[in-house]
């Protein structure tokens, strides 16, 4: 079973910690220098890093890591990046508490980007949101585009196609306690099992 928030936020403060006196130099973790010496880094040395939620597959933030950062992310397993505008490497959460825990790093194509895998322990964005990504626009026509507003709560984040379809579908049920409104087939195949298991 998954960890309690509380218990991973726990262990990260602890990984946070002991990093200073833990982490390797790239040299002595076996395959570390290849695998970074295959990344194409920017002109003052950074790649993109995106961090993607591993259950509901929102995106959370972006920022950038340089050589360094990506060391140090696959060897503390913590979201780490580095600061253009303080010119220093940060890990996210050393000092809100919100630390998000990489299960998984992925590579683009072009080998110039990455993907964190993650488990986000608290909000991802200074904001509070739970993502950086809650203005929602929508495009209108070739003309125009409309700015539908923003949606701070983590319902609203960014989702996946299956997990889009799941608050559908617990929407619809939700729906059935709603006196007066003409329940869906959806809802209809929720308030009976037997017409469900006869649609299976």
């Amino acid at each position: 079973p998954r960890q309690s928030v509380r218990s991973i936020a726990r262990g990260a403060c602890f990984v946070r910690a002991a990093a200073a006196e833990s982490i390797k130099a790239e040299g002595e973790v076996e395959g570390m220098t290849s695998f970074l010496d295959s990344l194409k880094y920017s002109d003052v040395g950074l790649v993109t890093v995106m961090a993607q939620d591993v259950d509901s597959g929102a995106v959370l933030m972006q920022a950038f890591a340089d050589r360094a950062a990506v060391c140090e992310t696959m060897q503390t397993g913590l979201a780490t990046f580095y600061s253009r505008s303080r010119k220093e490497r940060w890990c996210k959460g050393e000092t809100s508490g919100n630390f998000i825990k990489v299960q998984n790093i992925y590579v683009d194509c072009d080998r110039d980007s990455i993907i964190y895998l993650s488990i986000p322990i608290g909000p991802s964005c200074h904001t509070g949101s739970h993502t950086c990504w809650f203005t929602e626009a929508g495009i209108a026509g070739e003309d125009s585009v409309t700015c539908l507003g923003e949606h701070t709560s983590e319902a609203w984040a960014p989702k996946t196609t299956l997990f889009q379809l799941e608050a559908t579908i617990q929407q619809r049920k939700e729906d059935l306690d709603v006196e007066g409104l003409k329940p869906s087939w959806t809802g209809k195949l929720l308030s009976k099992p037997e017409l469900l298991c006869s649609k299976i």
